[in-house]
Parts: C-alpha cells; structure tokens; sequence
C-alpha cells in the first residue's frame, strides 16, 4: 500500500446505490469520484432479487449454490433462477461500467468493489432445514472457503473492464456483532445461536484477505458497524483498513483506531451522517471538525489526515439518485478540508 506520504485524503460511499439504472449510477458515481477519490461498482437493491448484497456475493461461490426461499436466500443442491438472475445482473453491471469507463477521456486510477464477509454471508444463508448457516461450523467453513475460491475470476472480469486500474475492495461485515456477540436468533426464534470465537473470525476474514491479495487486489478493507466493532480482529486478519462510522465510537475505539493510523492501516471514516435521507446534510467544515477534533485529542499527527478515506455513515439506496449525487460532491470536499489540515 502507498505510504501516506504520497497520499491524499480522498472520499467514496459503501456501495449500495438507488434506482434500477446502473448506467446512470456508475456515470453519476465515476463522475463525482475522480482522482484522488475512489470511485465504485455500485449495488442497486431496487433492482430485486439478486442485486441484493447476499444474492451478488452469493453468485460468486465457487462449488455451492444459492435460492431463494420464503425465508431467505438458501443453500442449495444445483444453481436455480434466483442465483442465475444474481450473476447475469453482475455481468451487465461489470460491461455498462467497461462501456462508462472506456468512454472517458481521464479514468480514475483505482476502482471498488464490495463483497459481503463470510461471516454476515454464513449468518445470512440458510441451510436446508432453514436454519442459519452460521449455526454448523463445517458450513460456516464451506462459505469462507468458497468465497475465497470465487474471487479471483470476478477480479479478472473487473481488471478486463478497467485495465490499468488498481482494484480495491471493502469487505462488509454488517451482523458482525451479533455473530461474535451470540445475539442472531435461530429459525424457531426460541433461543440465540452460540457466538463465533474471534480467532475463527480472524482465520476466515485471513483466508479471504489472502485470497484477494493473490488475485492482484491493493487494497482490502472490512466493513462493520461502531457498535462493538471488532478493530483489533479486523487488523489481526491482515487487512489494510477499515470502515467504520464515527459517530458512536467509544474512546477505547478512536485509541484503536488512532493505533492502526500510527501502524500504516488505511482508516475509512463514516464521517457524512446519512441515517435520515431527509435529512440536510451537515455543513462540510462541520464534518471534517468531526474528524479533526478526537484526531487532535489523540496526539495524532495533521499529517496522516492524507491518509484518510472518508465515507457516508450508511448505504445510499434510500436516497434519489440526485440527492446521493449530492452526498458524494459533499464528502469530496469534506475531502479537500482534511487534505488543507494536513498540509498545515
């Protein structure tokens, strides 16, 4: 990874995206995000089944397949039209971004991926007598395993679609806290599964990230939410960064943090409040005083503000496409502002 020297701060958003247009998204998205900031491939959930973030990640597991049943997406025994329908959305979404991409004067020198974690993934599929995968640890293993085996080929579309571009990707680990915490509940509702020791955690997140370093990935970072975010086991893994929303970290959290700044890790700040899409968004010198100020409080230096990505705190899919536009202008200049501070 780039030393923070040569970096600038740059923003980009978590992936998913409103509408049912992906031309539209990824002209707005690779529009908005142009060096240094990093644009994405776009998740549009309107679209239905299988732009859904189980359903695309799903489609990529190598040697186990995926349905949908009135409870969720299962495991099943041969592909069904929902898995199909998941991996044919993903392929013209991956042709109308070489189409966007090839048609610009200037691309963007680094491109975005999302892909869900194996944990939220286990936590997310359903087993054949509908409970949750995560509950038997040989399935648990299984997904890890898959997606780990799936990723090289959808790197090499990408690389096709984009040559040239660096490819990172965000790792999305949203039910992470209840899978560590115990707190998911099984298909009766009765009672919890058990909780996912941390070193199991750290072995799958390891074997993905190892993965997507062999396919030529330069960047990898795992998505969680603030509550209990598991930053020490996120670092364990080998991971470059990670993201997480600001707003609710504890101190022990922003010293964690501010440990990773100080060891070269990448930190992608939800610094942009995006709970409300009704919201107004905050005044951009606001967001980065959010920022600097436990920045400051932590003895961190101006400096490696450079080496800051900064994000929204959610998902975009609940906004317009014209107000999620506007989210992405805003965190490019929040951008600009943390980049001001560290040039001092």
């Amino acid at each position: 990874m780039s030393s923070v020297t040569d970096l600038r701060a740059s923003a980009t958003a978590l992936g998913p995206w409103p509408g049912n247009d992906p031309a539209e998204a990824i002209r707005i998205i690779r529009g908005e995000l142009g060096d240094p900031h990093l644009p994405f491939l776009p998740e549009l959930p309107a679209r239905g089944v299988g732009s859904d973030a189980v359903g695309r990640t799903g489609s990529l597991l190598v040697d186990l397949d995926i349905d949908v049943q009135p409870h969720g997406w299962r495991l099943v025994d041969r592909p069904g039209k929902d898995e199909r329908r998941a991996s044919s959305a993903l392929a013209t979404d991956i042709n109308i971004l070489a189409d966007v991409a090839g048609a610009e004067d200037v691309s963007a020198t680094e491109l975005k991926i999302q892909l869900m974690g194996p944990l939220s993934l286990a936590a997310s599929l359903h087993l054949h007598n509908g409970e949750r995968a995560l509950l038997d640890y040989g399935a648990r293993r299984d997904i890890a395993d898959s997606l780990a085996a799936g990723v090289a080929e959808h790197l090499r579309k990408l690389s096709a679609a984009v040559p040239g571009a660096r490819l990172v990707v965000q790792v999305d680990e949203p039910e992470i806290a209840s899978v560590m915490a115990g707190t998911i509940p099984t298909a009766s509702g009765y009672r919890t599964l058990r909780s996912i020791d941390g070193e199991e955690v750290t072995g799958a997140w390891r074997l993905v990230i190892d993965a997507l370093k062999a396919a030529g990935v330069v960047e990898t970072v795992i998505s969680v939410p603030e509550i209990e975010a598991p930053i020490d086991r996120i670092l364990a893994a080998g991971a470059d960064g990670l993201a997480v929303p600001l707003r609710a970290l504890t101190t022990r959290q922003w010293e964690q943090l501010a440990g990773a700044v100080e060891g070269g890790k990448r930190v992608w700040a939800g610094a942009l409040p995006t709970g409300d899409p009704r919201a107004l968004l905050p005044k951009t010198s606001d967001v980065v005083e959010s920022i600097w100020k436990p920045w400051r409080q932590l003895g961190l230096e101006a400096s490696g503000l450079a080496g800051l990505r900064v994000t929204p705190s959610t998902g975009l899919a609940d906004f317009t496409p014209s107000a999620a536009k506007d989210v992405l202008t805003k965190l490019t200049k929040v951008a600009d502002g943390l980049d001001q501070l560290a040039q001092g």
